[in-house]
């Protein structure tokens, strides 16, 4: 069946990726966008031929559109561009742009009709209320990109009535300083937070990791997308990263979705969901891995995840605030200009300090968004 597709984010990790397995299946790609590579998103206008592409730097736009003013696709110009992508009309659109820049394409894509492919999972972090409320309105599926949503998704195919789920459990690689302690990881570089054991990822996402605060927003992206109680989502280090995540059902029976630590699993099955078709993925042998491990996460060491559980076990615009507060301080962290474990002070800090919003609007949520980070920066500068 022929699809139309719009990438946002198309130069990143995922978007690239997920052209990958576009090109495979045959589908149209409507407009693609990107943050400030030129060269790639060039060379990917003049494969896919999009009717739009965006640049959000407003000089890298005026370079690409000279640069492809010989084809026919329209360029467009900051975050209004980007949203204009968003809103085109594909039949998808899959949203991987990294961080809160996320959050106002999503909700275009979703005013426009667009069954939504997601990988940002800052969108539901920010702003789940807004974003769900939206969806349902307009009749829209949230399908999820992330390794560990789509498994629960998958793990989820069958059940009749969500009373028979019990819990969810979330996997997690554990990064680079699985099995450290807070005081071995005091001057950690860059460099060492990005060596991620398992996934080929962004930046700031493998710092995410690293400091695991990836899997707290994973959490509060998971209590959105599938209603879930807080507490009844757990988190188990799984090093492998072969058990993507599990659901254990109301019988106490657990199902879980496993493959190789490839994107284009996830990226495809929300492309093509209801339907399984062949992939570029190769194929799983439990017995090249051997052994499998299971442990319990350092909440201590790594305490990001408890921050993200408070935060949305109070609700509001605190998940919007920790969200923030990390963008900043994981940019500070990759600057060298704070160290690895300042990033969580300055979180939690952030939030302790944050207003409570019960209800919110999108302005809500994007003023939330400017004061944490201006508060991060704040504290950075002294």
């Amino acid at each position: 069946m022929s699809k139309t597709v719009a990438v946002l984010g198309s130069t990143g990790s995922i978007g690239t990726q997920a052209l990958e397995v576009i090109e495979m299946q045959g589908y149209e790609v409507k407009a693609l966008t990107a943050s400030v590579s030129v060269d790639t998103i060039e060379k990917q206008i003049r494969k896919f031929k999009p009717q739009l592409a965006a640049m959000v730097d407003e000089k890298a736009a005026a370079e690409l559109k000279i640069r492809v003013a010989d084809t026919s696709t329209k360029v467009l110009s900051g975050m209004d561009g980007v949203c204009e992508c968003a809103a085109c009309g594909a039949d998808y659109v899959l949203n991987s742009i990294v961080g809160m820049a996320g959050l106002e394409p999503t909700i275009a894509a979703i005013n426009a009709g667009s069954e939504l492919a997601l990988a940002n999972k800052e969108t539901l972090v920010a702003g789940g209320q807004l974003v769900m409320g939206l969806a349902k309105e307009n009749g829209v599926s949230i399908l999820p990109v992330d390794s560990e949503h789509s498994a629960i998704f998958q793990s989820m195919q069958g059940c009749r009535d969500k009373k028979e789920i019990k819990k969810l459990i979330l996997t997690a690689s554990g990064g680079p300083f699985f099995g450290k302690k807070r005081d071995e990881l005091g001057d950690v570089t860059v460099k060492e937070a990005l060596n991620h054991p398992n996934w080929s990822m962004g930046a700031k996402i493998t710092i995410d990791s690293a400091s695991m605060m990836n899997k707290g927003l994973e959490l509060i992206e998971a209590v959105w997308l599938f209603s879930m109680d807080p507490k009844d989502i757990d988190i188990v280090v799984h090093r492998q990263s072969v058990i993507h995540s599990l659901v254990e059902f109301c019988d106490n029976s657990v199902i879980a979705q496993l493959g190789v630590p490839d994107m284009r699993i996830p990226i495809q099955y929300a492309l093509t969901y209801p339907n399984r078709i062949p992939s570029p993925v190769k194929e799983l042998s439990l017995t090249d891995y051997g052994t499998l491990t299971f442990d319990k996460p350092d909440y201590e060491t790594f305490g990001l995840i408890n921050v993200c559980r408070k935060a949305i076990n109070d609700g509001g615009l605190f998940p919007a605030c920790a969200n923030a507060a990390n963008e900043e301080a994981n940019l500070a962290f990759r600057q060298g200009k704070i160290k690895f474990l300042q990033i969580e002070e300055l979180v939690r800090e952030t939030v302790e300090n944050a207003q409570r919003f019960d209800t919110y609007k999108l302005g809500d949520v994007l003023d939330m968004y400017n004061w944490a980070r201006g508060y991060v920066k704040e504290k950075i500068m002294g």
